[in-house]
């Protein structure tokens, strides 16, 4: 299948698809030179690794998992941990989400007032810092 003929199928363009060529995600089947041409079965990686990426792994974990003989190697424990990542985006997502409801529902005259809005807005304080203290601390690890 000719590059074009993969692009117009996934809607990638072709400069996507040389790419994930380059970092490993597919090959192509075409001698070095020649216009580019891939088995069928690349429709089937490029979904894996929209799935995956969709999932939000990189192309680097997604690279790990599709080696060259096309069966699928699954590392469960790096699929664990970014459900793990994604559990907690939706509770803060959850949260924020109850809190601007609050917010915009709330009765007092004044939202400096309101009890339930001075909680979130200390509890997103302290998340604050704490994301920022976990920043500098993976920084400062770095550095070190």
């Amino acid at each position: 299948m000719d590059i074009s003929d993969v692009a117009r199928r996934t809607g990638l363009p072709a400069s996507t698809l040389r790419f994930y060529e380059k970092k490993g995600l597919i090959t192509a089947v075409s001698q070095a030179g020649e216009r580019r041409r891939f088995a069928p079965d690349v429709l089937d990686q490029l979904a894996l690794i929209a799935l995956g990426q969709a999932g939000g792994l990189s192309l680097d974990e997604i690279s790990a998992m599709l080696p060259v003989d096309g069966s699928p190697r699954v590392d469960r424990q790096v699929l664990l941990a970014k459900a793990d990542q994604i559990d907690a985006t939706i509770k803060r997502l959850r949260a924020m989400s109850q809190g601007l409801r609050h917010a915009a529902e709330c009765p007092a005259a004044n939202h400096a007032q309101c009890p339930t809005f001075q909680r979130l807005l200390k509890a997103a304080a302290g998340r604050s810092r704490h994301a920022r203290a976990a920043a500098q601390g993976a920084f400062t690890s770095r550095i070190s």
